[in-house]
């Protein structure tokens, strides 16, 4: 699909659904459809880089812009949580956040060579009985299995190499993405299994406490985040 309706673009794009009829949809990737934007979008639309689609198509052609430190070239490229877009003539890096409602936000990094913050969302076994580790941006990479699902890792890019584990674990901070405390940040307080299908559940502290599932929990530090949050965000 190359495009779609404005009116049915997901919650989590963070502009209106009535300026035109039809916008550019997202590929396949590493990211869902749900939580991800198209790069042609991004830069059109969001950072004001381009004026229209075929300038868009022209700017990545050229490699001028990158994700994760690679150039990608496809304006339906899936860009989401996390991601950092870089465009070096411009010497300048937005990394992708989420905001209280849900939506995607970007937010321009006051020093570039940002480092990529991922979740191990799922471990398998490879050819060799090596551990393969599946991660939330789609990546996948070599570790072992002293690293466990749902710890966050902190990697160079576009190398790939982990430069810190962050355990899923009680006392570390952790940032949620779903739900309606998206994008709020916190302790994480309990860790309560629940012995049946549906997901366990994680007492959040922040300002106030609150409980949400754990698939919205993903650690961002232990006491302090360890990437740059905030900062100048583009609306």
């Amino acid at each position: 699909m190359t495009h779609q309706k404005r009116l049915s673009i997901p919650k989590s794009w963070r502009f209106g659904k009535k300026a035109n009829k039809w916008v550019t949809a997202t590929q396949a990737g590493p990211h869902s459809r749900e939580r991800s934007l198209p790069l042609g979008v991004i830069i059109r639309d969001i950072l004001k880089l381009v004026d229209n689609r075929r300038e868009a198509k022209r700017v990545l052609a050229e490699g001028k812009i990158l994700v994760d430190g690679i150039p990608r070239k496809d304006v339906k490229f899936p860009v989401g949580l996390f991601d950092v877009i870089s465009i070096p003539l411009m010497e300048v890096e937005y990394r992708v956040l989420q905001d209280e409602k849900g939506r995607l936000s970007f937010h321009k990094l006051s020093e570039a060579g940002a480092n990529k913050l991922c979740r191990i969302d799922n471990k398998t076994t490879i050819k060799g009985g090596k551990i393969q580790l599946n991660l939330s941006d789609g990546t996948n990479i070599l570790g072992s299995n002293a690293y466990k699902t749902k710890d966050s890792l902190i990697l160079s890019v576009p190398d790939k190499q982990v430069v810190k584990r962050l355990e899923y674990k009680v006392g570390n901070l952790a940032m949620v993405v779903g739900g309606k405390h998206s994008g709020e940040i916190g302790t994480i307080k309990e860790i309560k299994e629940v012995r049946s299908s549906r997901h366990n559940t994680v007492i959040i502290s922040a300002d106030t406490e609150f409980e949400t599932i754990e698939p919205y929990v993903f650690v961002i530090g232990e006491e302090k985040p360890e990437i740059k949050l905030g900062g100048e965000s583009v609306e």
